[in-house]
C-alpha cells in the first residue's frame, strides 16, 4: 500500500533471492502457472523451465545468470528477476536490487542453510529492500515448522514477522491460517487453496500467533499498543496499513509457507505482494531519481550469438521507445534500437515502456551492468554503485586454436560486461591471460560460455606463481665479450661488483669508473644488459634485492660498441650469479578469512596445513556469530583455497588477500619448483 493507505499501482519488479537450491527457479514457474502466463509449469529436472533457459544452467541444473520474466496478476503488470542462489553468482543479485520494489526470500527451514540465508539478508537490509520471506517446501518439513522464528531469526537484523501458521493432520500441514485475515485454508495441489472454518486448535492457535504478530507491528505504532493493552480488537485495514507501512520501512519482514512444486501458498503470496509492496514510485524515492527526467537502471547486460547486445533495465521514470538516446554516467550516449519484453531468454519486440517496466533495450553499445541511462542534457547521478566481491579463485586460459586468440580477448570482454565480478589480468612475464572468480563453477560456467556462446575451444591451468630468487653471498664477475668475424670485430669488458640486497629492495645499479676504462656512452647498455640478464637467474626465476656496480673494464676504440657492452654486462651477471649462493623466494600474502564461528577452529587446522601463519583471530565487526581469521600464506597455497575454505562452511565463508612479502623457500619444496621450471624450459 502506499503512504495514503491506498495500494501502490503502476508495474511491480520483484527480485527472488534466497540460498542455492531453496526453490527460486521452481517458485518463478509457479507463479508464471498460476497467473497463466505459461500454460504448464516446467521443473529443473525436466530442464524446461522459464528461468533456468540457458544451456550452461540445465547442465549444471542450477541458476548460473540472472533471468527475468513478467506476467499479469489481477490487473497488474509484475517483472520477477530470478537470481542465482550460489555465492559464486551473487553480484548478479546484488547488480539486481537496487531497482527492484521488494524482494522475497526463498528459504527452507534448515538450520544448516541459516548462514547463506543470513548473507542474503544483510545485502538486502544494507541496500534497503522491503522483503518478504517465503519458507518454501513446507509439505517437507518436519516438527521444527513451530520454530520457524528461533531457527530463521539469528539470520536476520530485522523482525521476521509470521504472517502465517500452518494448520496440520497429524503431522501433515494440510494448509495454513493467514494472522492478518484470520481465515483458515486448505491447500489444493495445482489448484486455489480453499477456505474453511476456523475453529479448534486452529482458532486456539491463531489467537496467540495473531497476537504476537499484532505485539511485533505496536513496537512501532503507539495507537496499536494502546488497543492491544485495552484488549481492544485493530481494525482489519488497520493491521494491513501497518504491515505494508513497516515492511516499506525495513522493520520487519513478513513470513509466508508454501511449497512451490505444488503451488500451494503462491496466489497469497501474490496478494501480499499487491497489497503490501511499495510501487515504483517509492523505489524512484529511495533512489533519489529527479523527477521530469527519464531514468533508467541497467539490471544485466545479455551478450547473445545470435541477438547481439542487450540491456535488461528497469525503468525508474519517464517514457523510453524505439530511438530514443540515453546517456550513462560518462555522458556517452547511445540510441535505442529496439524494446523488447523478457520471458527468460526469450524475447518479444513490444511498443514504447514507461515508469515500473523491466525491460530489454537492443544495441545499447556503452551500457553496461548497474549503469544510470537517462535522457537528459546532463547525465544522472548513478542511482547505485555496487562493487564486485574482491575475487578469489584464478586459471590461466588459452585458446586451443591459435587463430582464436585475437577472438578470444574480445569475448573475455563481453564476459566481462556481463558479470562485473570476473576480472581478466595479463601475465606478460609468464604470457598467461588470467581470468580471476568468484569460484570454481563460475569460471568452469565462464569457459562453457566462451565455447557455447562465442565457438572458443579453451583450455585451463593453474596460473605461474610470482616466484623469484636472490643471492645471500657477493662477488666480483668480469664478464667480456670478444668477437672477430671480419671487418669491424665486437669487445666489451666489464667487471662487476654483484651484491645481495635487503629484501624489498629490488634492483640497483651504479658505477664508479676511474679513468675512462669504460666510456661514460657505454654504460647505459651495461646496465641494459645487466637488467636483462636478471630476468632469468640461475634457479630459472628473475632475480630481485640485488646491486650491481660497475668497478672497471676496457674497450677498444674501433670495435667497442653498445651492443659490445650490452653483451658483457649479461655475461658478468650469467657467470657472477651461481657463485653468489642463490635462493628461491616465494610470495607471502595476508590473508583476512571471515567465516562463522563455529568453523573457526576448522579454518585454523586449515591454515595450518597450508604453510600458513595465524596472526589472530577476531570478532567479524557488524556480524553475529561471525569470526575473522588473519594470516600470512604464500601465493601457491592460496590457489584453491576457496574451494576449502566454503567447503568448511556450508558455502559462506570467503576471505580478502593482497601482497605482503617475499620469503626464502628452501628444502624439498623448493627443489621440485626449481626442477619443475627446468622440465617446462627445456
Amino acid at each position: 500500500m502506499a503512504q495514503n493507505g491506498t495500494r501502490a499501482t503502476g508495474p511491480r519488479c520483484i527480485a527472488l533471492v534466497g540460498p542455492f537450491q531453496s526453490g527460486k527457479t521452481t517458485l518463478l514457474e509457479a507463479i508464471l502457472a498460476r497467473t497463466g502466463a505459461i500454460q504448464r509449469q516446467g521443473t529443473v529436472d525436466a530442464e524446461n523451465t522459464v528461468g533456468d533457459a540457458s544451456k550452461e544452467a540445465r547442465h549444471h541444473k542450477m541458476t548460473v545468470e540472472l533471468s527475468v520474466a513478467s506476467t499479469n496478476f489481477m490487473g497488474d503488470t509484475y517483472t520477477f528477476v530470478d537470481c542465482p542462489g550460489s555465492v559464486e553468482f551473487v553480484h548478479d543479485m546484488r547488480a539486481a536490487l537496487p531497482a527492484v520494489d521488494a524482494a522475497v526470500i526463498v528459504c527452507e527451514l534448515d538450520e544448516k542453510k541459516v548462514p547463506q540465508l543470513q548473507l542474503i539478508l544483510r545485502e538486502l537490509e544494507e541496500q534497503q529492500i522491503p522483503r518478504f520471506l517465503f519458507l518454501n517446501k513446507i509439505d517437507k518439513a518436519d516438527s521444527t515448522i513451530h520454530e520457524v522464528l528461533r531457527v530463521l531469526q539469528p539470520a536476520s537484523r530485522g523482525k521476521l514477522l509470521l504472517r502465517q501458521i500452518p494448520t496440520l493432520s497429524g503431522d501433515i500441514i494440510t494448509g495454513f491460517v493467514d494472522l492478518a485475515l484470520e481465515r483458515a485454508f486448505v491447500y489444493k495441489e495445482h489448484a486455489p487453496s480453499e477456505v474453511i472454518p476456523l475453529e479448534g486448535d486452529a482458532l486456539d492457535r491463531e489467537k496467540t500467533a495473531r497476537f504476537s504478530m499484532l505485539e511485533t507491528l505496536a513496537d512501532h505504532d503507539d495507537e496499536l499498543m494502546e488497543q492491544l493493552l485495552e484488549d481492544i480488537q485493530p481494525p482489519r485495514d488497520k493491521v494491513f496499513d501497518d504491515l505494508s507501512k513497516e515492511l516499506r520501512e525495513g522493520l520487519v519482514c513478513p513470513v509466508l509457507l508454501g511449497s512451490a512444486t505444488r503451488t500451494n501458498g503462491v496466489l497469497r503470496l501474490m496478494k501480499a505482494l499487491r497489497h503490501e509492496s511499495p510501487g515504483i514510485a517509492e523505489t524512484a524515492k529511495r533512489l533519489g531519481v529527479k523527477a521530469g527526467q527519464t531514468v533508467a537502471y541497467v539490471l544485466k547486460t545479455i551478450n547473445s550469438a545470435h541477438g547481439g547486445k542487450m540491456s535488461a533495465v528497469r525503468v525508474l521514470s519517464g517514457k523510453i521507445g524505439d530511438g530514443a538516446n540515453l546517456m550513462n554516467a560518462e555522458g556517452q550516449v547511445a540510441r535505442v534500437a529496439a524494446v523488447f519484453k523478457l520471458m527468460g531468454q526469450q524475447t518479444e519486440k513490444r511498443g514504447a515502456a514507461e515508469a515500473g517496466d523491466t525491460i530489454a533495450l537492443g544495441k545499447l553499445d556503452h551500457a553496461k551492468t548497474g549503469d544510470t541511462l537517462s535522457d537528459g542534457p546532463q547525465p544522472h547521478a548513478p542511482v547505485a554503485e555496487v562493487v564486485p566481491h574482491p575475487p578469489v579463485l584464478s586459471i590461466a586460459v588459452v585458446a586451443k586454436e591459435r587463430k582464436d586468440d585475437v577472438k578470444l580477448g574480445q569475448a573475455l570482454a563481453k564476459l566481462l560486461e556481463e558479470d562485473p565480478s570476473i576480472s581478466v589480468v595479463h601475465n606478460p612475464e609468464a604470457h598467461e591471460v588470467v581470468l580471476w572468480g568468484q569460484g570454481e563453477m563460475q569460471l568452469r560456467v565462464a569457459t562453457e560460455r566462451l565455447a557455447d556462446r562465442f565457438g572458443i575451444a579453451t583450455s585451463a591451468h593453474k596460473p605461474t606463481v610470482g616466484y623469484r630468487e636472490t643471492i645471500k653471498k657477493a662477488i666480483v664477475q668480469r664478464g667480456r665479450h670478444k668477437k672477430q668475424s671480419g671487418g669491424h670485430g665486437q669487445y666489451g669488458d666489464v667487471v662487476l661488483d654483484i651484491k645481495p640486497l635487503p629484501r624489498g629492495s629490488g634492483f640497483n645499479f651504479s658505477e664508479e669508473i676511474k679513468g675512462g676504462v669504460v666510456p661514460r656512452n657505454y654504460i647505459p647498455s651495461v646496465e641494459e644488459g645487466v637488467i636483462e640478464a636478471l630476468k632469468h637467474g640461475p634457479l630459472g626465476f628473475p632475480v630481485v634485492d640485488i646491486a650491481a656496480k660497475l668497478i672497471d673494464g676496457s674497450y677498444h676504440t674501433v670495435d667497442s660498441s653498445d651492443m659490445a657492452f650490452q653483451l658483457a654486462g649479461r655475461l658478468a651477471i650469467h657467470d657472477g650469479l651461481p657463485q653468489c649462493q642463490p635462493v628461491l623466494l616465494e610470495p607471502i600474502y595476508q590473508v583476512e578469512i571471515v567465516c562463522p564461528s563455529e568453523a573457526t577452529a576448522k579454518m585454523n587446522a586449515l591454515m595450518s596445513g597450508r604453510r600458513g601463519q595465524i596472526l589472530g583471530f577476531d570478532t567479524r565487526e557488524g556480524w553475529d556469530g561471525w569470526d575473522m581469521v588473519r594470516v600470512q600464506m604464500p601465493e601457491s597455497e592460496i590457489g584453491d583455497l576457496i574451494v576449502e575454505v566454503r567447503s568448511a562452511t556450508a558455502g559462506v565463508g570467503s576471505f580478502t588477500f593482497k601482497f605482503d612479502h617475499m620469503a626464502e623457500l628452501m628444502g624439498r619444496t623448493a627443489e621440485q619448483i626449481v626442477a619443475a621450471r627446468k622440465a617446462a624450459a627445456a
